[in-house]
Formats: structure tokens, sequence, C-alpha cells
């Protein structure tokens, strides 16, 4: 199947209607029927703003955190124009893919 990988970035500490905003993006991807969203922990890194977040041994509430969806032309457009209508403030990365199974079915 060919679509996109989107990775959505963001930090631990970003919130969204009382959630993890990284959490709530990915029961949103759940929510609207995505065949999946995997969320990294980053250890450290900067943004656009060249400001530094870092996981830190007492404190994680900088720590870089990323979202990774495989979706088709249609899911990827549907979860950015949500995304967008919420008004939730991301950086993301769309890259071209080719994805899909092999062998058996998987569990969960």
């Amino acid at each position: 199947m060919k679509g996109y990988q989107l990775t959505l970035y963001t930090q631990q500490n970003r919130r969204h209607e009382g959630k993890m905003l990284a959490d709530w993006i990915v029961a949103l991807a759940m929510e609207m029927g995505l065949r999946g969203a995997t969320l990294v922990s980053g250890i450290e890194g900067f943004g656009h703003n060249r400001q530094f977040h870092s996981h830190h041994f007492f404190e994680m509430a900088d720590q870089p955190m990323l979202i990774l969806l495989a979706l088709t032309e249609a899911e990827c457009d549907a979860l950015l124009q949500r995304l967008e209508r919420e008004g939730v403030p991301l950086f993301y990365v769309k890259v071209p893919a080719e994805f899909g199974l092999m062998g058996s079915p998987l569990d969960g």
C-alpha cells in the first residue's frame, strides 16, 4: 500500500483536553480507525526555536515525544485536518512510504 509515514513531534509536558498531548493523539488515531500509532520517548533534542529538550533523571516534563503513523493519503489528510481544527501546535514530517503486512496475522 502506498501512503505516508507521518511523524508528529511534541514534548511530554504538552497537554490537550486535560491529557498528555501525545496520549491524546494516540487515542485520536484509534478513534479515527487508523491502523496504528507508535509513541516514542526521546532522550534529547532541540526544536525550531533552538530550545533544548531533554529527559532528565528527576524531571521528565520536557522529554521529547514522537508519534509515528503509517497512513494512506486520505487518512493522513483527515488526521492533519483534525489536528488543525483542534488547534494543536505540532511540528510534523510527512514522508512518502510503502507499507503492508507480511506473514501471518499479528495479535494486537
